[in-house]
């Protein structure tokens, strides 16, 4: 009985690794890593969208467009700073990612913007989105919905 205990044990802490990257999608040569976001306010207008994406390929890519049945629009935004003030606009011509790269959408960074919620985003729910890339193409994901402070627990 304890070696089927210890077995079962063995098992399970094998497959753990994969189970922390069950929420990474692959779109060709692409992989989006991690898609989280964090909790609203109730009455907040917009929420935040973040993940990696890497490109194993050799060729660029460009995520060109995002969009959510969550939001009216979702666009892709940089916060940058312009002087002393830190900035956020839209990316106006998607964001590239070079062969062998790998690009972070984090807080205070490129990210997506998710506009005109259509209710506010929840911790512990999922957020469905869709990738839009120039060459691979659309890929569905899941943005894992954190606390409202939240920089990511690297899950």
């Amino acid at each position: 009985m304890r070696f089927l205990r210890l077995t079962a044990i063995a098992v399970l802490m094998a497959l753990l690794p994969g189970l922390a990257l069950a929420h990474d999608y692959k779109l060709g040569a692409l992989t989006i890593g991690h898609p989280w976001s964090r909790a609203t306010a109730p009455t907040a207008p917009a929420g935040g969208g973040f993940l990696t994406i890497t490109n194993t390929g050799t060729t660029p890519d460009r995520l060109v467009a995002a969009r959510s049945p969550a939001a009216e629009t979702v666009q892709i935004h940089e916060m940058k700073m312009d002087g002393n003030v830190m900035r956020m606009r839209e990316v106006e011509h998607g964001l590239e990612i070079a062969p062998g790269a790998t690009v972070t959408l984090a807080p205070g960074g490129f990210h997506l913007m998710l506009m005109g919620l259509k209710a506010p985003l929840k911790q512990d729910t999922h957020v469905p989105v869709t990738l839009v890339f120039e060459k691979a193409g659309s890929i569905d994901v899941e943005l894992a919905v954190e606390g409202m402070g939240a920089m990511h627990s690297g899950h």
